[in-house]
Formats: structure tokens, sequence, C-alpha cells
């Protein structure tokens, strides 16, 4: 079969990860052309990757006569524009979490998605990764009972830049990166969210609190079927990335993740020691390729991924709702967050 004819929006941090996927990872994916307005980061990119079209405007990119998917990674506050004329150009999406800043502009960009009918799939990378799917397929074949609490935890080894980390921008710590956590939720639990409430920090990195964003945020949930829910992300594990999640079931648990990362464990009179995991590319680095193969797959077979938009949408439900408790104060009710 021909390659799926990939092109790039937005070089940032994760925007580079996927470009450099689809360039050399992918076999059932070409790159042919990336997107970004900043000169300098362009031409980085072309001097390591040969054969790709560079444009600086995106509409530029989605005029590319071969060009048959994109990947859009651009900031998040963009996404919804982007996604809309992608879908108009006919083009297939994978677009990075989350969807977008609101419920609102997330249901426009599925409405436009729906009336071009092309294949969308949005970014919950944790969801290829074996350990994390090894612990889904435990769950479903009922090794440890009925789901009944679920924790899961997301620590950074240090702050964005302050322009990121702006709400506005990204949506904020809680919205941008407890997004795959409220997905997680839901996929194991096979429940809805019924209500949340977020307690956060700014006491690492108080500047923070100058873009109005915090350093740490702990939410509980509690899901329509009674189950119990809590998640922790932050940016102040200066040890290195630390990503966990239990599952508490009536019959015994399930863990997922690991903080060791190479084999090597060092013993001497000082004590035990190994190293951490750096960062997400080393903890992640298969499952970001896998959900683009599985992507390609989906474009060439015909297949729907097993990502879908209400899923996407659920999970950005559950951020908005347990942002809006950050600055409410007071428990909030999924049913009430519609926009």
């Amino acid at each position: 079969m021909s390659p799926v004819n990939i092109g790039v929006i937005g070089l940032g941090r994760m925007g580079t990860v996927y470009a450099y996927h689809a360039a050399r990872q992918i076999e059932r994916a070409r790159l042919v052309a990336v997107a970004d307005p900043r000169r300098e980061v362009t031409d980085e990119f072309a001097s390591k990757v040969s054969g790709v079209a560079v444009y600086a405007d995106y509409h530029d990119l989605l005029k590319h006569p071969d060009l048959h998917a994109v990947i859009v990674a651009s900031p998040t506050h963009t996404h919804h524009d982007v996604v809309i004329a992608a879908a108009d150009a006919g083009k297939a999406i994978f677009c990075e979490k989350p969807t977008a800043l609101t419920l609102s502009a997330t249901d426009a960009m599925i409405a436009a998605v729906e009336r071009a009918g092309v294949l969308f799939q949005v970014g919950f990378m944790r969801r290829f990764d074996d350990g994390y799917a090894e612990a889904k397929r435990q769950l479903d074949a009922g090794l440890i009972g009925a789901p009944v609490a679920i924790r899961s935890i997301g620590r950074d080894a240090g702050r964005t830049s302050l322009e990121f980390a702006n709400p506005a921008v990204s949506g904020g710590l809680i919205l941008d990166m407890g997004i795959h956590d409220f997905d997680l939720l839901r996929w194991y639990m096979s429940a809805e969210v019924e209500r949340v409430y977020t307690e956060v920090a700014a006491l690492v990195y108080p500047e923070l609190q100058a873009v109005n964003d915090v350093d740490y945020a702990m939410i509980n949930l509690r899901f329509e079927n009674g189950a119990l829910g809590n998640v922790e992300v932050s940016r102040d594990a200066t040890y290195g990335y630390d990503i966990q999640t239990e599952i508490i079931g009536s019959k015994g648990t399930l863990k997922v993740g690991y903080l060791q990362h190479t084999p090597v464990l060092i013993t001497t009179q000082a004590g035990v020691a190994h190293d951490i995991v750096p960062h997400f590319p080393q903890r992640f680095g298969p499952a970001y390729t896998r959900q683009i193969e599985h992507f390609a797959d989906c474009l060439v077979t015909g297949k729907s991924p097993n990502i879908t938009p209400k899923d996407a949408r659920a999970a950005l439900q559950i951020g908005v709702a347990a942002t809006r408790s950050q600055h409410e104060g007071q428990v909030i009710y999924l049913r009430d967050v519609q926009s």
C-alpha cells in the first residue's frame, strides 16, 4: 500500500517529536510538509530532514498537492481554527491534546470534521503504552474485580515557560497535563465522572501566579456509579519524570508506572541507587510512535480510531470542570459544564 502523506502543523516540543516520528519511524507514513511561523525553527528542522516542504503559514501547507493528513501540534488555543481549516480542506486530522480550551470550540471542531467526513484522532498516547494497555486488558478480564477507586499521578521535572503556562495559551496545568489522566480515568473505570473538587498551589514556582497558573494540583472526583478518583499533577518533581496510575478493585489492585530508566542498580556503602526517567520522550517514545501508526493504519484501512471525538470531549469536560473548581473553590458537577 502507498504510504500516508502527512504534514505537521506546529514545530514546538510535541510537533517536533511527531515530525521526526513521521519522517523516520512509521512504515505507513511519509512526512511531506511542516509548517511553523518561526523561521529559525523550520530552518533547523529542514537541516536535519531532507525532502520536506516547509511553510510559515499552515494554510499554505494544506494546499500541498500530495497531502493526505495533518498532525496538529500548534498551541492549544489555535487548534479550533487549524482543525476546522484542515477539515474543510478534506484532510484527515490527528490533533494533539487537548482538543481546545473550551467545549464549545471542541464541539465546533467535531461538527466540522463530521461535516467533511474526515478521520479525526486525538493524542492520548498513554493508551498505546505497553503498561497502560496491559493494565486495561487485565482490568477488562476481571483480574482485580470491579474497579472502585483510581489514583493517577503526573509529575513533570520542572516548570514550562511562562508563555506556555498561560491558561489562555495551553489551558494551564490542569487542562494541559491532567487531560491524560482524565482520559485514563474514564477508560479504566468505564464510567463517567459526576463531580470534581480541586485544590492547587504555586509554592515551588510562585512566578506562575503572574500568568494565573499553578505548579501543583490535586483533583478529587466521584463517578456516576459511585466510584472514586484522585488526580495529582505537578511541575515540581525535580528528580525526574514520574507517571503512575493505580486502580483499586474489589479483588485486588493494578499499578502502572516506573521510575528506573535503565537496568543499572548501584550498591555502595552509601546505599542503593538508580537513575530516573528523565522526561516524556524517554518514557512514552514508543507510545507516540504507535498512536501515529494507528492513525495511518486507520486512514489506509478505513477503520475508525480507537479514541473517539466523544472521548476527547469527555476528558476536556473533566478538565474544564476541575479548572473551574480551582478558581471557584467549590465542587463542580459536570452536568453544569457545557461550554
